[in-house]
């Protein structure tokens, strides 16, 4: 069903979908919470495959990472899943429970305890190795006025990339 593949393999594609939505989910004991994301970053720091994701404090995905070590990201490559995507972008998993509202199936990671979304093509598994506050004061202008006019600002997770895979046609 799955097909083992470099981290690096499909960075383009990765990159393409990302402002269009993939989903972050995170498993803390029996809670599991999937948000759609549009910004993130995939490299090499630390000589590890790392994906670095940006969530809010706001978010409630926000307290299931904080208290786990691991992430998992899901990305539809062919066009499916925009009204879920939509969904899970805009819903709280505070107040629903989106993978029963959007009918989208967990499926158990192969390196972590976090599942993957199974309607999607593209996978990754992380550990998180680093997480950085945002330092407002740091930041530039003309983006803090933009993105966070209302002081809600992300946490950076730096995620070692620990598994990765396609779906297999």
């Amino acid at each position: 069903m799955f097909k083992d593949i470099h981290y690096n393999e499909y960075t383009r594609e990765f990159m393409e979908q990302l402002p269009k939505g993939a989903f972050l989910t995170v498993k803390d004991g029996d809670s599991i919470n999937t948000m759609t994301i549009g910004w993130g970053n995939i490299g090499v720091i630390w000589n590890k495959p790392i994906i670095t994701v940006a969530v809010r404090y706001s978010r409630h995905t926000y307290h299931l990472i904080n208290h786990s070590n691991e992430f998992t990201l899901s990305i539809p490559l062919n066009g499916q899943l925009k009204k879920e995507l939509g969904y899970c972008g805009t819903k709280s998993g505070r107040d629903v429970d989106k993978f029963k509202e959007c009918g989208l199936s967990a499926i158990k990671g192969n390196m972590v305890e976090t599942p993957v979304i199974g309607e999607c093509d593209l996978f990754y598994e992380c550990k998180i190795v680093y997480k950085q506050t945002m330092e407002p004061a740091l930041l530039d202008t003309t983006i803090d006025e933009k993105y966070y006019s209302n002081h809600d600002y992300h946490v950076l997770y730096y995620g070692e990339i620990v598994s990765a895979y396609i779906k297999e046609k």
